[in-house]
């Protein structure tokens, strides 16, 4: 039987797996009706990008790729308690195009605990990933379903630009073979939920 982490795991798109770490810079761009976000890889160059309109400012976001092609879209279920959002291919909400959908392991937390599961994965016993973080200290590590695997992490990234220009920036280190189209939606959704808890 293959090792389970030499295959790639291709969530979104088999494009987005590499046979080594990539390491990629996400900046929030604090606007002052929605925040958005950029990608890019360390020589600055554009990876993915996420901007909110005020069509679509909490519940519905387009993650799109350097070319400006829709990847996926970020979508919350707004009548849960566990704030549920579903991950869909395109720009599609429909269930038949579902990708994976992420909640928060429990109600009341001091450190997120993001539960992740794969669309196949419909009874959701057992979550396909995990993430753990400190949104305050801007670290969180992302988890192979309840196993000590590790397959991606982020980081704070202090630079002189991000605090004259009210950006902040994290890096993000992808561990091999893994989608990291899904990692950064992930931390998406990580954000966003976070931003919820500061307002609620």
């Amino acid at each position: 039987m293959q090792n389970q982490q030499q295959r790639p795991s291709a969530i979104i798109n088999p494009k987005y797996c590499a046979p080594y770490n990539v390491d990629l810079v996400i900046v929030r761009k604090v606007l002052a009706l929605a925040d958005s976000f950029s990608v890019t890889d360390v020589n600055g160059k554009m990876v993915f990008n996420l901007s909110a309109s005020l069509m679509t400012l909490h519940d519905h976001r387009v993650l799109v790729d350097a070319a400006g092609e829709p990847i996926v879209t970020l979508h919350r279920k707004m009548t849960t308690t566990h704030d549920r959002w579903q991950v869909f291919r395109g720009e599609s909400t429909e269930m038949k195009d579902l990708i994976f959908s992420v909640k928060r392991s429990y109600f009341f937390q001091l450190k997120t605990k993001l539960d992740v599961f794969l669309a196949k994965n419909t009874k959701e016993e057992v979550c396909d990933f995990k993430v753990k973080g400190s949104w305050f200290e801007r670290s969180c590590v992302v988890y192979a379903g309840e196993s000590l695997t590790i397959v991606a992490q982020m980081n704070k990234r202090h630079t002189a630009e991000s605090m004259a220009f009210g950006k902040d920036s994290f890096m993000v280190t992808v561990y091999p073979n893994i989608d990291y189209a899904f990692i950064v939606a992930l931390i998406l959704i990580l954000d966003e939920i976070n931003q919820d808890k500061r307002q609620s």
